[in-house]
């Protein structure tokens, strides 16, 4: 197979080039973010209000009374769950009055906003969460049978099973930049943060937003990388 080359007698798979650059870029967008939040999240706000106050003012602000803001632990495992209308804001964020606790709270209420305001995108990812979770965990096995057997139109299924994951990396990019520009928007308007410090939160969103790129451009090279497996098989049994 072309994907294949020899060294120091072993046959080496080239197509771990691209997981391996996926991983990296994870890697890197990771520690991005948490260098980025560690640093801000020593800068205390001159408002004095903690993340879950934020959450609560910006809520009350657009009219919203049917969404809770909860106390979850663990560190920024921030979220909105439209289930149960609820903001759910981390131990680094619940009770912080850092620019970076802020931030991350006004963000999740602008994913609120989305669905209060039925925008598309996140519509379009929502719709697309059962086809994601059945494309990442069957898609690769039918890939692998596909290959096995012999099967190329049996991997090619597979393949676009799998693409539904990588959809769904896609569509999240524009939900989670949006949300990032409402909260900023907001944190400026509502007065809830001065201008420098505005600028401050959204180095943290900014970097945070790093690491969807990341992931999404790890989904593609993974994508690639099973594509050129699949072509390469076939062109190997001719």
């Amino acid at each position: 197979m072309y994907s294949y080359g020899y060294y120091g007698g072993m046959m080496f798979d080239y197509t771990y080039i691209l997981v391996l650059i996926g991983a990296l870029l994870c890697m890197l967008a990771s520690a991005r973010v948490n260098s980025t939040y560690n640093k801000y999240a020593r800068v205390r706000s001159m408002s004095g209000m903690t993340g879950a106050q934020v959450a609560e003012e910006i809520l009350r602000r657009n009219g919203i009374n049917n969404v809770c803001v909860a106390h979850v632990p663990g560190n920024l495992s921030d979220h909105f769950d439209p289930r149960n209308n609820t903001v759910n804001l981390s131990d680094s964020t619940y009770g912080s009055t850092s620019v970076a606790a802020i931030g991350v709270a006004a963000h999740e209420c602008g994913h609120v906003l989305q669905h209060h305001q039925g925008y598309v995108p996140i519509k379009i990812r929502s719709a697309l969460v059962p086809a994601a979770n059945f494309g990442s965990k069957i898609g690769l096995p039918i890939i692998i049978i596909g290959l096995i057997i012999g099967m190329t139109p049996l991997a090619k299924i597979g393949i676009w099973v799998f693409s539904l994951a990588v959809l769904f990396q896609l569509v999240t990019l524009p939900v989670e930049f949006d949300a990032s520009h409402r909260a900023l928007v907001m944190l400026n308007e509502y007065g809830i943060l001065a201008e420098d410090e505005v600028d401050k939160s959204r180095k943290v969103l900014n970097a945070a937003a790093l690491t969807y790129v990341a992931a999404a451009a790890s989904s593609i090279l993974q994508l690639l990388r099973l594509v050129l497996i699949v072509n390469g098989g076939r062109r190997n049994r001719r």
